[in-house]
């Protein structure tokens, strides 16, 4: 697995600006939280679907399609966050458990070296 370095400045600038969004849209007293939870959430699924490349294409496009698809969930779970009222707890674990099932998943197709 190798980064590309311009591409991973590039994520880190999309994760700021739309953890950014995410805390102007939230109105309410957890706005650091989903500031920092879709900021971290939002570059690790980025960073895989765009600043990364494996030894082999298909393990490449796997990882990038699987980021993806958690990408798009992780938005949708956090553009939920960000306009109703939320419980830590329940952010934690939403969001931990969207996360490590992303690493089980990205592990296992990368380990499938195909």
């Amino acid at each position: 697995m190798k980064f590309n370095f311009v591409k991973t400045i590039f994520s880190i600038g999309i994760s700021t600006l739309i953890a950014f969004g995410f805390y102007s849209f939230n109105g309410h007293q957890n706005r650091a939280l989903i500031d920092a939870g879709s900021f971290t959430s939002i570059l690790i699924t980025l960073l895989f679907c765009i600043g990364t490349n494996f030894s082999l294409p298909r393990t490449t496009t796997m990882v990038r399609t699987v980021s993806a698809i958690f990408f798009v969930m992780v938005i949708i779970s956090n553009l939920f966050f960000a306009f109703y009222i939320f419980s830590i707890p329940l952010y934690v674990i939403v969001n931990g458990i969207l996360l490590l099932i992303f690493t089980l998943v990205a592990y296992s197709v990368y380990n499938a070296k195909q």
